[in-house]
């Protein structure tokens, strides 16, 4: 595939080679790991791949709305505004691969969806590639509801990084769940991406490297790392 700039888009590093491999032999898709690692930037690229080759009809992408450490209740404007800026990393992500007018012009005709996972509950997604991000953000219940709204001719990805839960401490992470109850399915990806796999600036990495330490140094064993949010 091929960015706005006419570059070519490709694969970085082994995990993401898997990744796309995966997506083509799979219908559902786990992408877990690193900040930076490109799990959602490669997710929406193999979307877009697919709705280019009409190989499905439209794209749905969807995260949690779980404020990483702010309230989404005091931002000014309506709903849609509020929301917005939330869902904003994946906007620019497909700024990246999809002219602004031609963007424009399949999000105004629903070929190109973007939601809460909220606006999923009672969906049937059919002949779509549906990405949820940020999936260590939902609970059980909501993972289940958007695990089950997958219709015929549809595959999923659902990218997620357990350091950076923003659940309120004592609620259990859907993707947890959802990885301890499924990982025996061989018909699912599994895919774990670690620091290693960073593709972002080369201080990402060190960062992360230095974070993990100090949380493996204060955390109990029987914890769980919750940090906030940063892209």
């Amino acid at each position: 595939i091929y960015g706005v700039h006419g570059k070519a888009i490709l694969p970085r590093g082994e995990r993401q080679r898997r990744m796309a491999r995966e997506f083509a032999e799979r219908d559902l898709c786990f992408a877990t790991g690193a900040a930076g690692s490109g799990k959602t930037f490669i997710a929406i690229c193999l979307a877009v791949k697919a709705l280019k080759a009409k190989q499905v009809r439209r794209i749905i992408l969807s995260r949690p709305a779980v404020e990483a450490g702010e309230k989404l209740g005091f931002l000014p404007g309506e709903m849609k505004d509020k929301l917005d800026p939330y869902l904003q990393p994946l906007y620019d992500a497909l700024g990246e691969l999809i002219p602004a007018p031609k963007l424009k012009d399949l999000m105004d005709t629903g070929v190109i969806q973007i939601a809460p996972l909220a606006f999923m509950r009672g969906r049937t997604l059919s002949d779509a590639v549906v990405i949820l991000d940020e999936a260590q953000n939902t609970t059980p219940q909501q993972m289940k509801m958007f695990l089950t709204r997958l219709g015929m001719g549809s595959k999923m990805i659902i990218t997620g990084d357990f350091t950076q839960i923003d659940l309120p401490r004592g609620v259990t992470s859907g993707l947890k769940d959802a990885l301890d109850k499924l990982h025996g399915l061989k018909s699912i990806s599994f895919i774990h991406f670690d620091k290693t796999d960073i593709v972002r600036h080369p201080l990402v990495s060190e960062i992360v490297a230095v974070y993990d330490a100090k949380d493996e140094k204060t955390s109990a064993p029987s914890d769980t790392s919750q940090t906030n949010h940063a892209r």
